[in-house]
């Protein structure tokens, strides 16, 4: 059967944010923000170069490989709903994305993963040991710009932050090929793996601005429900778009025996026939039962759910923005929320 398309489950209602377009631009998004950007990008390609070349050339490919920069839009926006008017937001926000790029490169390594972003994965390219080294150096190079902001805040933030990222990777490997974790375990993992560098993300723009601690916890708030979003729709977007929307191919989460909301839903409402037909797909890891596995996931409802638990946590990132003064950045840290739950990539 062909894949579903998610947004046709979507309506204009559903947005969390009231936007009358479902399919809200990132570049929308970005626009008070725009030529910070700019420079946030420069500072990404600085700190990917190296007397080692082969470090210099694959920093080269990452950069190229573009990507949506969420994390350090985050960053900057949530730097300025509070006023912030310096420079060192900049810093923190290629920092943010610096992680966030030696996290690929280590999930790729451990998923086996050949596609990312539209081009081959630099492990496929370069090989498991190289883009673990590299992995390596693009974490050491964020702390080298965190120290120099001088911030012991900054530190302990991401310090807790990358510890708990890597926590999440496990759980998600102890996880894999097995239908044994419940719906609460998988939000667990998904916190520390994925929604942890949200919060920590809106978080840094509280802590460069030298806002209050209530200021620190909302936008800490408004990061981690963004995070969550981000996930469940990626979760969806798995089992129903295409490679060439995505990026990376469709089905991976099944080929790499990870079970996720939509699969373990499903597992939990399906019948005998149904539950099987999906411990089969996940345990031995096979892509080539994705369409009975969209049958399933399809039939019980899962899509729907999974759908409706990420507007639950959109709703829940935008009331965390009604504490923050009016303007332009904070409108646009709700359509960031928008643009999350309703993207197609």
């Amino acid at each position: 059967m062909p894949a579903p398309n998610v947004t046709a489950i979507r309506k204009p209602t559903d947005l969390p944010g009231g936007s009358e377009n479902p399919r809200i631009t990132l570049s929308t998004v970005t626009t008070p923000v725009r030529h910070e950007l700019v420079a946030v990008e420069r500072a990404i390609q600085a700190q990917l170069k190296s007397d080692v070349a082969l470090i210099s050339q694959m920093g080269a490919y990452l950069v190229a490989a573009g990507g949506k920069r969420l994390r350090p839009i985050t960053v900057l926006l949530a730097a300025h709903s509070i006023g912030y008017q310096g420079k060192d937001h900049i810093a923190l926000a290629a920092v943010v994305e610096l992680i966030h790029t030696a996290t690929l490169l280590h999930d790729d390594v451990v998923d086996e993963s050949t596609l990312r972003r539209g081009r081959e994965t630099a492990n496929a390219v370069w090989g498991n040991a190289a883009s673990v080294l590299v992995g390596d150096f693009i974490y050491s190079r964020s702390f080298e710009m965190m120290v120099a902001t001088n911030r012991m805040r900054v530190m302990e933030i991401m310090a807790a932050t990358t510890n708990a990222i890597a926590e999440g990777e496990v759980l998600q490997l102890l996880n894999t090929q097995s239908l044994a974790l419940d719906e609460a375990d998988y939000l667990r993992t998904i916190n520390r793996k994925t929604a942890r560098l949200f919060q920590s993300a809106s978080q840094l723009g509280a802590v460069v601005a030298g806002a209050s601690s209530a200021a620190e916890k909302t936008l800490a708030q408004y990061g981690l429900e963004l995070g969550t979003v981000f996930q469940l729709i990626d979760d969806i977007l798995d089992y129903t778009s295409q490679a060439t929307d995505m990026g990376k191919n469709a089905g991976d989460d099944l080929a790499e025996g990870k079970p996720t909301l939509p699969v373990i839903y499903a597992f939990q409402k399906g019948d005998a026939i149904q539950r099987a037909v999906l411990e089969n797909a996940i345990i031995n890891a096979d892509r080539s039962k994705l369409p009975e596995v969209l049958e399933v996931i399809e039939s019980t409802g899962a899509l729907a759910y999974t759908l409706a638990l990420a507007q639950k946590h959109a709703t829940k990132a935008q009331e965390a923005l009604e504490a923050l003064p009016d303007s332009d950045y904070r409108i646009a840290l709700s359509k960031l929320v928008d643009f999350a739950f309703a993207r197609s990539f």
